[in-house]
């Protein structure tokens, strides 16, 4: 994991995650969202549909970037402040979509960079692009930081 400021940023550093959407990835996600679409779910509604089969809930797309953002670049620390999407084609159960992120913009004076995001599917194909404004960690977030940041045991550690 990393931890980068404003000022350890530059346009044009970028970062990717890789992942295949699952089968599980796709009924989590509706539990936790609610949306039970059955072009998601139904594999006879989603047949016979638009996409010819099921595909992943569009948020799982986007999710795969904040990832990146919360964990490489900028890292541990990083608030989202907004993001945009505009969804290319669709993202099919079995597909392995690489997330990237690459710095367009720094704003030393208002601690916010503005990152290009574009997710790939296995042939390369551009399913999705956008943008996405984080607020960096103002310091960074060391190793030791975060193993002293864990809730402490209910018995506050004792046996």
């Amino acid at each position: 994991m990393n931890s980068l400021t404003v000022e350890q940023l530059a346009p044009g550093q970028s970062a990717e995650f890789t992942k295949t959407v699952t089968e599980v990835d796709v009924t989590l996600f509706a539990a936790i969202s609610g949306d039970f679409n059955p072009v998601h779910m139904n594999v006879t509604f989603a047949a016979a549909g638009p996409f010819g089969g099921r595909i992943a809930h569009g948020p799982i797309t986007l999710a795969l970037a904040a990832g990146v953002l919360g964990t490489e670049l900028p890292g541990v620390g990083t608030v989202a402040v907004s993001n945009t999407i505009e969804y290319r084609h669709p993202v099919r159960l079995g597909d392995t979509i690489t997330a990237r992120v690459e710095v367009r913009e720094c704003d030393r004076d208002r601690n916010r960079v503005t990152m290009d995001l574009t997710w790939l599917n296995q042939d390369g194909e551009l399913v999705a692009e956008g943008t996405a404004v984080v607020r960096p960690p103002r310091v960074p977030v060391r190793p030791q930081d975060l193993a002293a940041g864990r809730p402490e045991p209910e018995n506050g550690g004792r046996t």
